[in-house]
């Protein structure tokens, strides 16, 4: 039914173009069909100058001479232009009202049809339904905890917020954390957890609605890094360059082990250093601190083409990998490790380090946010 409604649309749609072209004749007056009728009228007025003694009868031959040779020219210019612009706008308009349906139809049965599936949108099909599933498992969630007479643990009002936030939905991300953010129980955690939602949702600006929720982190506990990483930013965004590129560098000075958010750190404070010229700063060292990129690494591998890059890289990764063999017990080189295998899309090895790394946070206090990072890769990788 829709097909054939469809296929009449078109044909209705191609006879109002081609109805004009079958008309032998056209109404529309012309150039060619003016002209000529002035120039005789000038012959007529040719005739009665002359009757009246206005010129002579050899002036009067001359007159209707050059008269008839413009009429002449007039009619045969006329008639070849008419048949030049009738025959080529025919074909032109024949041809699109022809191609037009016929393109579009054959584009439609290519790309658009719903019953020939995209071949990217198939390709991704696992990564669709683990979409779906999340978000049915948010909604169930959800529901769960606003039907809670208690109002719901903060515990899951908090996973509520961080899943709506790795979907992209910060305005509902914010929402959630905010519930927390009310109660007692809420930590310095909580506050810089709203205050990036609460960014990421303005493009991220630090709002006023976020500083607050900064200051409420740093009064909490003035060692957050992601509440300093945030109170940084909102600095640089007021141009005040060198407070935001201190306060980075004071909280990184405070570590004397490597721990993971300090990667986000240099890159951060390297990116305000380059634009103001300021001091560069490399990554702690130490012995538990994984083996990275120096300087000179960065330096050599911005230098290379994208193959030797990515042989580069790996190199490293391997070195890093053998080190662990020696030093089994270092927990943040295993999720470094484990990050490196997922960037580089080698899923079974990532999985594979994560693993170790479990095993080593089981010693670890229940709270260690290192947890849940852990677990969460792990289902992200199907391990």
């Amino acid at each position: 039914m829709i097909w054939g409604i469809f296929v009449l649309l078109t044909l209705v749609a191609i006879g109002i173009v081609l109805y004009p072209l079958l008309l032998s004749k056209s109404n529309t007056l012309t150039r060619g069909d003016a002209v000529p009728a002035i120039l005789a009228d000038q012959m007529r007025e040719i005739q009665r100058d002359m009757d009246r003694g206005l010129i002579s009868e050899q002036e009067a031959q001359a007159a209707r001479l050059e008269i008839k040779k413009r009429i002449l020219a007039t009619t045969r210019n006329s008639e070849e232009k008419a048949g030049s612009s009738r025959n080529g706008g025919r074909v032109t308009l024949v041809v699109a009202a022809v191609l037009a349906p016929v393109i579009a139809a054959g584009y439609y049965l290519t790309m658009g049809s719903p019953e020939v599936p995209s071949m990217a949108f198939a390709a991704r099909a696992e990564e669709r339904a683990q979409t779906d599933e999340v978000t049915a498992l948010a909604i169930q969630l959800r529901e769960r905890l606003v039907s809670d007479p208690t109002g719901g643990p903060s515990e899951g009002w908090m996973l509520l917020g961080q899943t709506y936030q790795r979907m992209g939905r910060t305005v509902d991300a914010v929402e959630a954390f905010e519930v927390v953010a009310k109660r007692e129980d809420a930590t310095s955690a909580t506050f810089s957890m709203l205050a990036e939602a609460v960014a990421v949702a303005n493009d991220g600006v630090v709002i006023p609605r976020a500083k607050l929720a900064i200051d409420r982190a740093l009064e909490l506990d003035p060692s957050n890094p992601a509440a300093t990483y945030f109170e940084s930013l909102y600095h640089l965004q007021k141009e005040e360059t060198r407070k935001a590129y201190d306060l980075l560098v004071s909280r990184l000075n405070q570590e004397k082990t490597f721990v993971p958010w300090m990667e986000t750190y240099v890159l951060q404070i390297n990116r305000i250093a380059a634009a103001a010229d300021l001091p560069v700063v490399n990554l702690p060292s130490g012995p538990t601190s994984p083996p990275g990129p120096s300087a000179a690494d960065v330096a050599t591998a911005s230098e290379m083409n994208d193959a030797d890059r990515a042989e580069f890289i790996r190199s490293m990764v391997s070195r890093l990998a053998e080190r662990l063999e020696d030093e089994p017990d270092d927990l943040d080189g295993w999720m470094r490790l484990a990050n490196a295998y997922t960037v580089l899309e080698e899923p079974d090895r990532a999985v594979e380090a994560y693993r170790k790394a479990e095993a080593l946070l089981e010693q670890q206090p229940a709270s260690d946010p290192r947890r849940a990072a852990v677990r969460a890769a792990l289902e992200r990788l199907g391990g």
